[in-house]
């Protein structure tokens, strides 16, 4: 199957999970059934990204299995402790867990990290273009730089519009349904840390599937945070 059949169809099966999703929490009577699939939801969007992705070869799934015990890691640790995120708890929405932590939750972080990687690398090739055209040559560091900030920044955004999405589903709920700040400053160093993997393992590598979906995601959060 050639790429952009791949592309078709991991897009058009996207568009399908997400629109009906937003269709049967907002407007139909089924609404606690599309909120409990979202365990095989998220399988499904982190499958058609291995499946999109061009090159499966051993960096690939490298950062596939960092990013998914990092963040596993990170949130056992959270939820046990209130250390890293805040005082929080999961519901029984996401599946089986492991040490009171969800074990869908790092597929999660896999899919928004790749995800942010993926839209940040696009762009940046987008203006390099533009760029070279001028004669302006970058250096590397820079490059690598505003990489990291600009992915860690997706990913910041991506998790402000979820957060109060997510509790309202029964993903998770805070204490006192307090989120606090440094929940978000967590998500920055913790994203941080997993994008510099990204870059080093991935640099060459373009899933513009991958750019879809985070576009598809965050509408989908946003449509729901403003009328859930």
């Amino acid at each position: 199957m050639n790429k952009k059949i791949r592309f078709n169809v991991a897009l058009s099966l996207a568009l399908l999970f997400h629109i009906s999703g937003l269709i049967g929490i907002l407007f139909t009577t089924h609404k606690d059934w599309f909120i409990q699939n979202t365990c095989l939801h998220l399988l499904l969007m982190a499958g058609l990204l291995v499946f999109t992705h061009p090159v499966k070869d051993k960096r690939f799934f490298v950062f596939f299995i960092v990013a998914f015990v990092i963040g596993f890691i990170a949130e056992v640790i959270g939820v046990n402790t209130g250390f890293i995120f805040g005082a929080y708890s999961y519901g029984n929405v996401l599946g089986i867990k492991l040490f009171r932590a969800p074990l869908i939750i790092g597929i999660n972080w896999f899919i928004i990290v790749y995800c942010a990687g993926m839209f940040t690398q696009a762009y940046e090739n987008y203006l390099l273009r533009k760029i070279n055209e001028k004669g302006i040559i970058i250096k590397n560091q820079m490059m690598f730089a505003s990489f990291i900030i600009d992915a860690t920044v997706l990913v910041f955004m991506f998790d402000w519009i979820m957060e109060p999405v997510a509790v309202k589903l029964g993903y998770w709920q805070w204490v006192n349904n307090n989120i606090p700040l440094y929940n978000y400053i967590s998500w920055i160093i913790i994203s941080s840390g997993l994008l510099i993997v990204f870059r080093k393992l991935n640099r060459n590598q373009h899933n513009i599937f991958a750019v879809h979906l985070f576009i598809i995601q965050v509408l989908f959060f946003v449509v729901l945070r403003t009328f859930l």
